[in-house]
């Protein structure tokens, strides 16, 4: 389904297409934490007041699937475009939390259930 393309790959073109563009000076943390936010919201949106069946059909409507999916790119866009300008290891730091993850949530405790560690 996913073609191969490291993070490290992403994280180039979106630097250089940046670089080509002088958006360095617009993209300190604040800002960039600005757009995931309302790039999240924007997909949020799509999804306000549906119900599970609508969702399932948006899903599987070509035309709507793709208005979703360039919602879902934005986030990751701006979300690798700060950790570039941050020197976040992504690789490094999603395998650290999901070692912190299966700690917190042992199969043996939390299969099948969607109660934060905590409760």
């Amino acid at each position: 389904m996913n073609k191969d393309i490291s993070i490290n790959e992403l994280m180039s073109k979106i630097k250089t297409f940046c670089d080509d563009r002088d958006w360095e000076q617009y993209h300190n943390p604040k800002d960039l934490a600005i757009g995931i936010t309302t790039e999240a919201s924007e997909l949020l949106d799509i999804f306000r007041f549906k119900s599970e069946d609508d969702m399932k059909k948006m899903l599987n409507d070509p035309e709507k699937k793709k208005e979703i999916s360039k919602e879902v790119i934005d986030v990751l866009y701006f979300t690798l475009r700060f950790a570039q300008m941050n020197d976040i290891d992504i690789s490094s730091e999603f395998k650290e939390k999901m070692k912190s993850n299966e700690i917190k949530y042992p199969i043996e405790k939390f299969k099948g259930s969607n109660m934060k560690y905590n409760e």
